[in-house]
């Protein structure tokens, strides 16, 4: 058994950011991957990191406060307020320090950090590097880490890359420690600790068709909500208006943000005839974007008639094109051999974000004492209904600081743990399950699960959802929870190592988990609010609906409970852009 203070599960921008806060706390801290930090899904963003910097020239008389207004707005007033004003406060102070950690952000002519328009924001705020935004980030934070790391002389700060986290362990109503597989050898371990940080990422693998990596599958979320956690705002999830046909891949808002186009098969700029894009064209948000675009599709004026549109950036040269966006245009060269320099791209809304996630407050905290999440993963309530793009990178180093810092004050506190039997019984237990699904030579196949569930979630709990979708996706995705009980490991098994049978299987289980709150939150918020677009309720009821969906584990489904939104600085009104 291995013990340290602090464990924080995922090595993205948020594991990272809070395992660095609580080392610099002269907290004992190790960090847990199931990929090499380098390989985590925040190395995907592209586009930017919104704060209010004032370095556009369009964006001297920005402020703190303007960005909060943006973001609750953009959330369709689903935003806790105060834990908006919060993260956008902190946001040039944190990304100051990433540059002062060596980010290599692109710059003005002045020597400034670079700032480019993001959809939803009433100033160019959004920070970018080229379209590597999320890529460079990670890299300073892992360098800041390993830097951390290597100038430890007692080992108060630990990278176990690959190791598959399977349990949460609670003793007392606290959460102290987690069992983990080795995926090298296929060993199970505890680690022991005094506070633990879940910094897992998105549950986009749930759905066919999106932007997210394999990694995404929402198994974080779901070990804290099989332990009593509740989830969180499930039903909100965004899609992207821009991935790239067929593979989904992630074709950056700021393809629009510099200037891009969105065009029809008649080479219309068709968000002009669309009254709630009429004005912010291209940069109306992703919630309302993707829409439209989808109309156009079902209308009939995809390209050729088919189920995609063009992104059409020909008309910003090869100079902004290779020095702005040369990420870009490397993937379309790549995946659809088109050159945007020349030719439009095609592209397609497809599946991005979770705004849902683990319950917390604005210190990361759940509802377990000594279990924190941050990223992805939890729902702080900054996003609402509807995220803006360029928020997200901002949550994870905000609140990964804001989290990091808060387990240390509970650590100081007294929140230490104990050894005792109740970490060799969940590493029994876990055995045990283990043993029970190896033994298991016949039954349900874990890829005709996977896939059912993927193409059920695209078809039937998508852009535009109705009950009678929603009803039928239920009882899909019901059913294939009771065929999940009957799956085994494909192939000959024998040997744990790096047998990923066993993580499929598992990510499968945290991926039903998630569906299913996300279909029956959808089912019963019977308005139309950022994200989720009922066709049989197309208008938001604040009356009835300005409320957060909880949703907690009985038995074998979720039961749900509402939460009033924290409101007080700005009351809801209409959304218009």
């Amino acid at each position: 058994m291995k013990y340290h203070q602090a464990l924080v599960v995922g090595a993205g921008l948020a594991g990272l950011r809070s395992a660095v806060e609580l080392n610099q706390n002269n907290i004992n801290v190790a960090v847990i991957s199931r990929v090499h930090p380098i390989r985590s899904h925040s190395l995907a963003a592209q586009g930017g990191i919104n704060a209010a910097l004032g370095n556009h020239p369009r964006g001297k008389a920005d402020s703190t406060e303007k960005h909060a207004f943006d973001t609750i707005k953009g959330s369709d007033y689903l935003a806790d307020q105060l834990s908006a004003l919060k993260m956008t406060q902190e946001g040039p102070r944190r990304i100051r320090e990433m540059e002062n950690w060596g980010c290599p952000f692109s710059r003005t002519s002045e020597g400034l950090i670079a700032q480019r328009p993001f959809g939803g924001a009433g100033f160019p705020r959004t920070a970018y590097a080229t379209d590597k935004t999320g890529h460079v980030l990670l890299h300073t934070l892992y360098e800041k880490a390993v830097q951390l790391e290597q100038a430890s002389e007692r080992q108060n700060f630990v990278f176990y890359d690959e190791y598959f986290v399977m349990d949460l362990i609670i003793d007392e109503g606290k959460c102290v420690g987690v069992v983990a597989m080795e995926m090298r050898t296929g060993k199970l371990e505890v680690f022991r600790a005094d506070a633990v940080m879940l910094a897992t990422g998105g549950a986009g693998r749930m759905y066919g068709n999106t932007t997210n990596a394999l990694i995404s599958t929402g198994l974080g979320m779901s070990l804290a909500y099989r332990q009593g956690v509740p989830l969180k705002d499930m039903e909100f999830i965004q899609f992207h208006p821009t991935t790239l046909l067929g593979s989904n891949i992630l074709m950056t808002e700021g393809c629009r943000g510099e200037g891009g186009y969105l065009v029809n098969d008649k080479g219309e700029r068709f968000l002009a005839n669309y009254p709630d894009s009429a004005k912010a064209m291209e940069v109306a948000p992703r919630d309302i974007t993707s829409r439209n675009m989808t109309r156009e599709i079902l209308e009939g004026r995809g390209i050729g008639g088919k189920d995609y549109l063009h992104l059409d950036l020909r008309h910003l040269g090869e100079k902004k094109i290779t020095t702005r966006l040369p990420g870009i245009r490397d993937i379309a060269m790549n995946f659809v051999s088109v050159d945007p320099i020349k030719e439009p791209i095609p592209v397609q809304p497809g599946q991005h974000y979770t705004m849902g996630g683990i319950s917390t407050d604005d210190s990361c905290a759940t509802s377990i004492p000594g279990l924190y999440a941050a990223g992805e993963c939890a729902c702080i309530s900054v996003h609402g209904a509807n995220r803006l793009g360029g928020n997200s990178l901002l949550e994870t180093i905000v609140f990964g600081a804001i989290g990091g810092e808060a387990m240390a004050k509970y650590i100081e506190g007294g929140g230490a743990s104990k050894p005792g039997k109740v970490f060799e019984q969940a590493l029994d237990k876990v055995e045990k399950e283990l043993n029970e699904l190896e033994s298991r030579k016949k039954g349900e196949s874990f890829a005709e699960i996977k896939e059912t569930m993927a193409s059920t979630m695209a078809e039937k709990v998508g852009i535009f959802r109705d009950e009678t979708q929603l009803s039928e996706a239920l009882k899909i995705i019901q059913n294939l929870k009771e065929r999940f009980k009957k799956v085994f490991i494909p192939g000959p098994g024998g040997s744990r190592s790096f047998n990923f049978g066993i993580y499929n299987i598992l990510d499968l289980g945290g991926n039903l988990d998630t569906a299913e709150c996300v279909i029956m939150g959808a089912l019963n918020r019977k308005e139309s609010r950022g994200s989720h677009f009922r066709n049989d309720f197309p208008n938001r009821d604040d009356e009835k609906f300005l409320k957060h969906t909880v949703y907690s584990l009985e038995g074998e489904h979720p039961c749900i409970e509402y939460r009033e939104v924290g409101l007080g600085l700005w009351e809801p009104k209409e959304r218009k852009y």
